[in-house]
């Protein structure tokens, strides 16, 4: 029983139409998923990952109108990492932010890798990651853009950053529960803090770590638009969710139960220092209920929310994604 990488990422933003121009015009993703947040289906719920929507590639954000701004500090995940072929890449991406006036930082070296930071419209910390041929899970097939030349195209999630202000019980959960392994550690960018502590599972590689950054000097985090809700790990089957389930009530770790997503089986629960963790199945996947042709094109709800579905439009804002 071991989790294969990270899953998705889901994120809080205050203006869907922006987000959608920004991850399928400017990064180039494709949006495999238009639906609603199941714990509120008066809010959308919008998924980009690559061509296929598999998983590990999928980064997800609520739309929550008129959400206030994040303030930075712990018990939070901090940056998101997204996947690329190479350092050419990070190269080709620099110049394409420059160029759309996207705040961005300089190549810097990550636990070894090379690395470009930028933020998106609603401030949320993403990060370019060079894969350069490193062993590990694999990436994504790339979404094809006329403008993108596709050995620069996102490939899938990198490594996620948890900034908290003691690192002990988030690695006690991670180690002993979760089953990660310590592969390393670098230096912190923000100046004399203790080094950052890496944590891989399954085959390892950018699209399998957990990045641990300690920052006792930091407030609380207060989530808001640009914020990171939750990070979720990749379950193969349906038979390991079954076991996952039976191994948080074993450790004593409250949690939501099991929830049906319809794409995927979820398990949530928080790691001691309150970030929130899920568990997600690999199956059945986004193109269950739509072709592969044509997902994310018409709003999809999953079965359980069908007979709703003229309620749930007419309270849904209109959404204009062009």
């Amino acid at each position: 029983m071991e989790l294969l990488g990270l899953h998705h990422i889901s994120i809080m933003t205050g203006k869907a139409e922006k987000n959608y121009e920004f991850y399928t015009k400017i990064l180039g993703m494709r949006l495999v998923k238009k639906t609603v947040n199941q714990d509120n289906t008066k809010s959308y719920h919008l998924f980009y990952a690559d061509a296929e929507g598999t998983p590990g590639t999928e980064i997800t954000f609520f739309d929550i109108p008129g959400l206030g701004n994040s303030y930075r500090g712990t018990s939070e995940i901090s940056t998101v990492a997204l996947r690329v072929k190479s350092t050419n890449s990070l190269e080709f991406w620099k110049e394409r932010f420059s160029h759309y006036g996207i705040e961005h930082g300089e190549i810097e070296k990550r636990a070894q890798r090379d690395t470009l930071a930028f933020r998106d419209f609603d401030e949320t910390r993403l990060m370019l990651v060079a894969d350069n041929g490193e062993k590990g899970v694999r990436g994504g097939i790339p979404w094809q853009r006329d403008d993108i030349p596709t050995e620069h195209a996102i490939i899938g999630l990198g490594p996620v950053t948890l900034t908290v202000g003691i690192s002990e019980p988030t690695i006690g959960v991670l180690t002993e529960v979760m089953g990660f392994r310590f592969v390393g550690s670098y230096p912190s960018l923000e100046g004399e803090f203790p080094e950052i502590l890496v944590y891989a599972t399954g085959e390892g590689g950018s699209g399998a770590e957990v990045h641990i950054e300690t920052r006792p000097d930091l407030p609380r985090t207060r989530l808001g638009r640009g914020g990171v809700h939750h990070v979720a790990f990749r379950v193969p089957n349906e038979e390991e969710y079954d076991q996952w389930a039976q191994r948080l009530k074993d450790n004593r770790l409250p949690n939501s139960g099991k929830v049906e997503r319809f794409y995927f089986k979820a398990l949530y629960f928080r790691e001691p220092n309150g970030i929130l963790f899920e568990l997600s199945t690999d199956t059945p996947g986004f193109a269950t209920d739509e072709p592969m042709e044509t997902m994310g094109q018409n709003l999809a709800l999953p079965p359980f929310l069908e007979p709703s579905r003229k309620e749930i439009e007419e309270n849904l804002r209109p959404l204009d994604l062009n």
